[in-house]
């Protein structure tokens, strides 16, 4: 094996002349070897087709669903569920209960379907990591305050009753579009999750469950007595609360006849967004709920729906020998755009090669004609779109789309000329009106509907966010220098993500972990832009990235700032990913030659392993703030690089 470069640290300020020509040479070379070995780790990871796809780990909410799917279904593998059970008791906390991320708190909804689905797979309730979940959830106020999506779990499997769930009727389908609520008024992800969803929950549909198992010693006053499944939230929601038990009372009047054409159209909906081998949304809650539909519709087993629909939930398994979890879902898309960028900044021909295979790909992923709820909005705006999983047709995504731009508009092969341009047409034409862009849809903000007793989750919709505008900026900003008709809309985006930047000058992050990963893209869209470095906003960003520098200088950030901002850009450990985002985004402010990014290269150089990777415990973005995370295993490996690479164009690698 080859012997790992010594790395000696960058040059120091005090070194004298001569030390500082030597110290030169060694930090030249220290960053050469680096960025080989982790180009060579990269490309290395590239599939034959050109596309990156690395796990998608989340929280031990998703595979606990697919031990309770199992039983639900009656659909036991056995070797399987034991894998997924010892995946489960492995990431335990030490007080009994299961976090939402690595390191953090128990959370009373993980850790109740945990426990559930570690006892149907035979653990026994006296072992002591069981007792140790139970007294967790018995502190934390017992299954009763477990969140709806848990409680509806419970429900299906007679735990608890009816009642104990939100009044969720079917005949939403049948509403017209300018009711208060309509599918077509929250997120993607709330309306594939919701639709099966609907149809199980009208209906009663129960669980198999074979062997008889409940989890009533998890509740501390008898499920068939709680009287307080609906804690209020807030006067408004106290009001729906209200209107939610009087729907529940007037159901039994609902005619037959309507039922019946309200399951039609919700059956009718959700078949024809299938996603044949992709699954329902391309996100496993979706396609469980989808698969345990068509169940209770009366489609059989060898039903070509039945049998592609558990295909495409099993294509999310990650199984190792002695342990399996469950994907939410698969990220080659943005894992693949993520990387060629990363390896177009290096300028290395190998390099360069691997980031046009990439896009040769991504250029065939494309969504043009596809069909898409999207379109519901913009019926004359032609498709230009791409998803972030290997199909999603129905839902292409603007943050994609916008970073596949950018590599597209980097590249400037002729090939990609209509794709770019296609997609940048259709960035500008899903843009919210007040000049931001959400990941899926414009103008998801009716905010309302997340006081709604079924969104205690707070995640039902899907505004405009920093992030996620900057990518769609940098895709204009390159448009517009080829047609002046991008020019409006990017001024626009530009006007919202200034009046975005909080206090300290840092920038929410929604879909990365948080603050430092919303600062470095907005920062990156600006250097693109042509912002002037000196602008005010930017100075802002820059003094607050410099004051969140670790001692050992990286940085970090815990995802308890999702709960507490005050802790933005504060963490108990740097990682990989948060020092590179913040080195892009110190780098694209014009400070490549700062002390900090010098100090931050070291970090990362100091870290890197022998293959050239990082190795990170850390979950690195949010699902949904507060409530679901995930860790992108392609973080660790395609964000160094890209810092590394950056450090060295701007520098000619010196330090």
């Amino acid at each position: 094996m080859e012997k790992p470069y010594e790395w000696t640290g960058l040059r120091s300020d005090f070194a004298t002349e001569g030390d500082d020509a030597t110290a030169r040479v060694n930090n030249d070379t220290a960053l050469e070897h680096g960025l080989e070995r982790a180009i060579s780790a990269l490309t290395h990871d590239q599939h034959a087709d050109g596309y990156w796809c690395y796990e998608l780990e989340a929280d031990c909410t998703i595979p606990a669903e697919y031990i309770l799917m199992m039983h639900f279904m009656d659909e036991i593998d056995a070797p399987l569920q034991e894998r997924m059970a010892r995946y489960l008791r492995r990431h335990q906390n030490e007080d009994g209960g299961w976090p939402l991320f690595e390191g953090g708190p128990a959370d009373i909804s993980c850790t109740v379907k945990a426990y559930y689905a570690l006892k149907l797979a035979g653990d026994l309730p006296d072992a002591p990591h069981m007792r140790r979940a139970r007294d967790c959830v018995l502190a934390a106020g017992g299954a009763a305050r477990a969140n709806v999506f848990t409680r509806i779990a419970l429900a299906q499997f007679g735990q608890v009753p009816w009642r104990a769930v939100p009044f969720t009727p079917i005949e939403v389908m049948l509403f017209p579009r300018w009711f208060a609520f309509h599918l077509s008024k929250v997120a993607y992800w709330s309306r594939t999750v919701m639709v099966p969803l609907l149809i199980l929950c009208s209906l009663k549909r129960m669980a198999r469950n074979p062997h008889g198992i409940g989890v009533r010693e998890l509740f501390i006053t008898a499920p068939e007595e709680e009287t307080d499944y609906f804690p209020v939230r807030s006067a408004a929601n106290r009001v729906l609360i209200r209107l939610d038990a009087v729907g529940r009372r007037a159901e039994r009047f609902i005619p037959r006849w309507l039922r019946r054409r309200a399951i039609a159209r919700g059956e009718a909906w959700f078949t024809a967004r299938l996603n044949g081998h992709g699954g329902l949304g391309a996100i496993f809650p979706a396609m469980v709920n989808a698969y345990e539909a068509l169940d209770c519709l009366g489609y059989p087993a060898d039903h070509p729906y039945r049998r592609t629909a558990r295909e495409a939930i099993d294509k999310l398994l990650i199984e190792h020998a002695d342990e399996a979890y469950c994907q939410p879902c698969v990220s080659p898309v943005w894992d693949s755009v993520l990387a060629a960028l990363a390896l177009q900044e290096t300028g290395q021909a190998r390099a360069i090669d691997a980031a046009e295979r990439a896009l040769q790909w991504l250029a065939g992923e494309q969504l043009l004609d596809a069909p898409g709820d999207w379109r519901e909005q913009h019926p004359t705006l032609p498709g230009g779109g791409w998803a972030f999983q290997f199909r999603n047709d129905y839902y292409p995504d603007l943050d994609d789309t916008g970073a596949v731009g950018w590599a597209m508009y980097r590249s400037a092969d002729a090939r990609y000329t209509e794709a770019r341009e296609r997609a940048a047409r259709w960035v500008a034409g899903m843009q919210s009106s007040n000049g931001g862009y959400g990941a899926f849809d414009a103008d998801n903000t009716h905010d309302y509907l997340n006081e709604i007793p079924f969104a205690d989750h707070g995640a039902l919709l899907d505004p405009p966010t920093a992030d996620v505008s900057a990518r769609c900026a940098i895709l204009l900003n390159y448009a517009s220098r080829e047609n002046p008709a991008y020019r409006e809309p990017l001024s626009r985006v530009l006007e919202y993500l200034y009046a975005q930047q909080e206090e300290d000058g840092a920038w929410f992050g929604r879909w990365g972990t948080n603050y430092i990963y919303g600062t470095w893209s907005v920062l990156a869209a600006l250097e693109v832009c042509g912002v002037d470095p000196q602008h005010p906003a930017i100075r802002r960003a820059v003094a607050w990235l410099k004051r969140a520098q670790r001692a050992d200088g990286g940085w970090g950030e815990t995802n308890l700032s999702y709960f507490e901002p005050e802790l933005r850009g504060q963490a108990d450990a740097s990682t990989s990913f948060h020092t590179a985002w913040a080195l892009l985004g110190l780098m694209a402010a014009g400070e490549a030659h700062a002390p900090e990014a010098r100090r931050g290269i070291d970090h990362l150089l100091a870290t890197q392993d022998t293959e050239g990777l990082w190795h990170e415990p850390q979950f690195s973005a949010p699902g949904f703030p507060r409530v679901f995370y995930l860790k992108y295993h392609g973080y660790s490996k395609y964000f160094p690089l890209w810092a590394l690479a950056r450090y060295r164009t701007l520098t000619g690698s010196a330090a």
